[in-house]
């Protein structure tokens, strides 16, 4: 009689162990079903082959998107390699004993310090402008000690900006 009990208990044992192991595999088995579901988009999806096409698609449409960007940033700094990116400007009176600083120098400058100066002297009865070329830094030619200032101004600050 000792035996039959053993054997009932232990009988007992191994279905609740059984019992449990299956319980576990079904809520696994559940958890994995909803994260398929979510994968195959709720039955829209029959295979896996058409979550890879569209996985593909999607791949190669943002590689497009990337190429036709990086094209664009190289468009953008091309052109701002030749855009007036460096102002200098230095107001000033050219004749001491009258007016105020009514006169001033504009350069104008490229990240290449290529452009070009704009001086305008003032006096009581008129305005003149001048206009000379920056080529690389240089003026092509002769430049007052205003002009220079301003250019010298104009080429520093790029490194200002670049500080930023």
């Amino acid at each position: 009689m000792d035996l039959q009990i053993i054997i009932y208990i232990s009988s007992g044992v191994i279905i609740l162990t059984l019992l449990a192991i299956n319980v576990v595999l079904f809520l696994q088995n559940r958890s994995t079903n909803k994260k398929i579901d979510e994968l195959l988009e709720k039955g829209k999806i029959k295979d896996f082959k058409d979550i890879f096409i569209k996985q593909k698609e999607k791949n190669d449409n943002l590689e497009d998107q990337i190429k036709e960007t990086i094209l664009r940033v190289k468009n953008l700094e091309n052109i701002s390699q030749i855009t007036i990116r460096k102002i200098g400007i230095v107001r000033y009176n050219p004749f001491n004993d009258m007016g105020g600083n009514q006169s001033f120098v504009i350069a104008l400058l490229d990240n290449r310090n290529n452009g070009f100066l704009i001086s305008s002297l003032s006096d009581r009865e008129r305005t003149r402008i001048y206009a000379k070329t920056i080529k690389q830094g240089k003026p092509d030619y002769n430049i007052s000690q205003e002009e220079q200032e301003a250019l010298t101004r104009a080429i520093n600050s790029a490194d200002q900006n670049d500080k930023k």
